[in-house]
């Protein structure tokens, strides 16, 4: 194996290393925000990204980019959140095109309900994580990795 090979080698260890963090985290999530909020991670995703433009709207791009989903996948999911009173979609004035999406009350009510799910799942995810050694050192690195808003 040459130079070349061993780094290509590294990366691959990296990605899986990031890969089961990310599934290990993913599933907490699942099951807890499942069954206190009836809400999936995306879901949450959806809402909390909603929350966080101070009570402005997204177009479904920024959404779909906020949820690494495709455009369609945000659409579907979109649709099924809209049906459940959680958001709203508005007509862009100036691009008939456009699409925003806002969060309603009833959204931002769950949202705030679930948050503490959310929260208290991803500190338990995180600390079994961290007692397993092969996922520790990403753990222990997550802290460094914030990039200012």
């Amino acid at each position: 194996m040459g130079i070349k090979d061993d780094a290509v080698e590294v990366r691959a260890q990296g990605w899986r290393t990031l890969a089961a963090l990310h599934g290990l985290i993913e599933g907490e999530l699942e099951r807890s925000l499942q069954a206190e909020s009836q809400l999936s991670v995306v879901e949450y995703t959806v809402l909390d990204a909603l929350n966080r433009q101070d009570g402005w709207h997204m177009r479904m791009q920024q959404l779909a980019r906020a949820t690494a989903l495709s455009p369609s996948a945000t659409t579907r999911l979109v649709s099924r959140l809209e049906d459940r009173g959680l958001l709203t979609r508005i007509l862009c004035d100036d691009d008939r095109r456009g699409i925003y999406t806002e969060l309603t009350p009833i959204g931002s009510t769950l949202l705030a309900e679930a948050r503490p799910v959310h929260d208290a799942t991803l500190e338990r995810a995180l600390e079994h994580a961290q007692a397993l050694p092969e996922l520790a050192p990403l753990v222990g690195a997550l802290p460094t990795l914030h990039v200012p808003a």
